[in-house]
């Protein structure tokens, strides 16, 4: 077997190849045995035990492993990792545990930590401390790491400038193959930055005018100009851009790497793909959590934080309930005449939120991804009309029929697939709308729109329910 042929069937199997790894995980995730032998060897005080089963993991793994274990045992768990606590595992832990984890260190170890890291990630350390642990870490970190620090800590949040690395490798336009070569041979180590895809060409300005390939690079030869097999067409980030939008751009054009230009166009830094990947898992989350009202409460977040995120959208919830309630209460006098009504309220009122939610979910996703733009809102508010209209068929057909079989009353079956009917139609249109107007507004639809749209779905569709029965059955 060939040695690419080797490589390729190993890297395609998926499967972890060392043996003292596979002892450890199980489909990619760490085994409770092995944890529970971890917490063993923490709990008698074996360092060394706890090195020698940490040793094969990867740094993701031992994040992983930190996050395990319970809030109060981490420290002595790092501590017990020794050097194994390399920096890049704090950059792989879930933001809570870290924020955690380095409140309980002294700030020189802290700044010890940030110098083997790359600028993004020591500055997302950074950003989450109190400004008085921030500053004591500042100093005592070496001076040209905190003016980098600095620097990027004046960007705004979430944005290009926090996200992007300062080291990078730039070119003039005028070299030729082999001088590049010999550059990157001749630099010092530190010189460097030790990961990259692309090397940028600028011009006499430090405006980025290309990009040179690594693949172009090596199979040219060394009299070859710069300028003829770089690419001239790129994307520049700014570097006030938001995060969420440069993932965007990252997706939309399939980019590794891409440079970051100042308010006069010269090259700043680049954002690589690692970091996006992190992006748009974390914008993916907090979508999905605020669309039930959690934000930015995590498993690991603390009890008294995820708390009051939490009950704040549930008494906002309780507002709009009591607005249904109201409702139901205009009608006291129909309900207590025919107690079916009262059995078939739920369903109106559920599927109505059933059939919002779908429209709901999608709407706030394409808003969030840029598929839904001023140009195709109209073709997509029509779309989804013709989509409530034919499930509501279809519901209100079933409803009906059952309904009116079951109470044994034709007319009953006709109110309830009518109010069915109006309901999801509603539910389509609030589903939609709602959304793009809280985007309109500069409102986070990912937050706010839930509580809006069921209570639109809760409020109609008792209204249409029990003012058809009141007029067409009593």
């Amino acid at each position: 077997m060939s040695a690419p042929d080797a490589i390729s069937e190993s890297a395609t199997d998926g499967e972890v190849k060392d043996p003292a790894r596979q002892d450890a995980l199980e489909d990619g995730q760490l085994k409770q045995s092995f944890v529970q032998e971890v917490e063993e060897a923490l709990e008698r005080g074996d360092d060394e035990e706890v090195q020698a089963l940490a040793a094969p993991l990867h740094n993701a793994d031992i994040a992983d492993l930190i996050e395990q274990f319970a809030p109060q045992d981490r420290a002595a768990l790092a501590a017990a990792l020794g050097d194994q606590l390399d920096p890049e595992v704090l950059a792989e832990m879930d933001d809570e545990v870290r924020e955690d984890l380095i409140d309980m260190l002294p700030p020189e170890q802290v700044a010890e930590v940030l110098g083997g890291l790359e600028t993004d990630d020591a500055v997302a350390i950074v950003e989450d401390l109190d400004e008085a642990d921030k500053q004591a870490v500042l100093r005592a970190l070496e001076p040209d790491e905190r003016a980098a620090i600095e620097e990027a800590l004046g960007y705004p949040e979430e944005s290009a400038g926090r996200l992007m690395q300062r080291d990078l490798i730039a070119v003039p336009q005028d070299w030729d193959v082999g001088r590049v070569i010999d550059y990157l041979r001749g630099a010092e180590p530190d010189a460097l930055t030790d990961d990259f895809w692309e090397i940028y060409v600028v011009d006499a300005r430090h405006h980025p005018i290309g990009t040179l390939r690594l693949s172009h690079l090596l199979r040219s030869p060394r009299t070859t100009p710069v300028a003829q097999i770089m690419e001239g067409e790129q994307t520049l980030v700014p570097v006030g851009m938001d995060q969420e939008e440069v993932a965007l751009r990252f997706q939309k054009y399939g980019l590794i790497s891409a440079a970051v230009v100042d308010a006069s166009e010269r090259l700043v830094g680049m954002i690589t793909v690692d970091d996006i990947l992190h992006i748009i898992q974390q914008e993916a989350d907090e979508d999905i959590r605020r669309l039930s009202g959690a934000e930015e409460g995590g498993i690991h977040e603390r009890t008294r934080d995820i708390v009051r995120q939490r009950l704040r959208w549930l008494v906002i919830n309780l507002g709009t309930a009591v607005i249904a309630s109201v409702v139901i209460g205009l009608f006291a006098g129909t309900i207590e005449q025919m107690v079916a009504l009262a059995i078939l309220m739920p369903i109106v009122a559920s599927l109505g939120g059933n059939a919002a939610t779908q429209t709901m979910t999608v709407t706030v996703r394409a808003l969030a991804t840029d598929e839904l733009t001023s140009s195709n809102t109209r073709r997509t508010i029509i779309k989804e009309i013709r989509v409530a209209i034919i499930n509501g068929l279809a519901i209100a057909c079933l409803i009906g029929l059952g309904a009116a079989l079951y109470f044994s009353m034709p007319l009953l079956g006709v109110v309830i697939a009518a109010a069915m009917l109006g309901n999801i139609f509603v539910a389509g249109l609030a589903g939609v709308l709602i959304p793009i107007a809280l985007d309109r507004a500069d409102v986070d639809p990912a937050i706010s729109s839930s509580v809006f749209v069921t209570m639109t779905t809760d409020v109609m569709g008792f209204f249409m329910f029990l003012g058809l029965a009141s007029i067409v059955l009593l």
